[in-house]
């Protein structure tokens, strides 16, 4: 196929996308307006199903596959990191130089750690309930983990970070969604159907599987923020030259 005839390939197709995007778009609900069918239907469903938060509702259930696709996105980015920033033979580790941290830092810092780590499993407890879920909470659980490391240093830190330890629990919250998932095929539902009882509503035990999927979310979540700041604070990275090796011993 020559250059030009791929061109006309792919300037027809664009049309015909722009086509259909432009028809979509004149069928949309007015801006503004009371009436917009997607969005009753999506409050009708979650209402149904008892789940008091909409957003966690269309995450964690009416489309969870899609849900699972982007927890997927992060946790193929925390593999990848970990293989690329793997120390190699030839690389040096050097314990990091503590240093002074100003007391009122210090003091702040410490008191907002737990306060910051409750709030963050609050939000991951509460998602299908209130506003947040196990994206949000998941990522709140895992700064204030690194506000040790403004309040002290890195090697605080690090004794209450276990990268190995995070990178299997990363894993696990993967691994939890997908299994929730294929239970639900068991009872000849299926994949990621919400299959459990609803419970009672407005209640933590409601929502079916909408509270355990948020629970594996925000696990993935918690640990794999950790795992690629690990590895990225970890890197102190010094190339020399070959044949300039004094050179750079004297510059550093």
């Amino acid at each position: 196929m020559s250059m030009w005839l791929r061109l006309c390939v792919l300037a027809a197709g664009g049309l015909g996308v722009a086509v259909l995007f432009l028809l979509a778009c004149f069928d949309l609900p007015a801006f503004g307006g009371l009436w917009h069918p997607y969005g009753d239907r999506a409050v009708h469903a979650a209402l149904a199903r008892h789940t008091a938060n909409t957003v966690s509702s269309v995450n964690f259930d009416q489309r969870a596959f899609d849900t699972l696709g982007e927890e997927s996105i992060l946790f193929a980015s925390v593999v990848g990191t970990v293989a690329l920033l793997r120390q190699t033979r030839d690389e040096d580790r050097l314990p990091p130089e503590p240093v002074r941290v100003a007391p009122p830092v210090r003091r702040y810092a410490l008191i907002a750690l737990p306060v910051t780590l409750l709030i963050g499993l609050y939000v991951i407890a509460h998602g299908q309930l209130s506003p947040g879920g196990g994206f949000q909470g998941g990522v709140v659980v895992a700064t204030s983990l690194h506000l040790l490391y403004i309040a002290v240093d890195y090697r605080a830190l690090e004794r209450i970070r276990p990268v190995g330890m995070y990178e299997v629990a990363d894993a696990a919250g993967e691994a939890a969604y997908l299994l929730v998932g294929a239970a639900a095929l068991l009872t000849g539902a299926t994949f990621l159907a919400n299959f459990l009882p609803y419970g009672t509503f407005n209640t933590l035990s409601s929502g079916g599987t909408v509270p355990l999927l948020n629970a594996a979310i925000g696990v993935e979540v918690a640990c794999g923020v950790v795992v690629l700041l690990a590895r990225f604070l970890d890197q102190a990275v010094e190339i020399e030259s070959e044949g300039r090796d004094d050179e750079a011993e004297a510059r550093t």
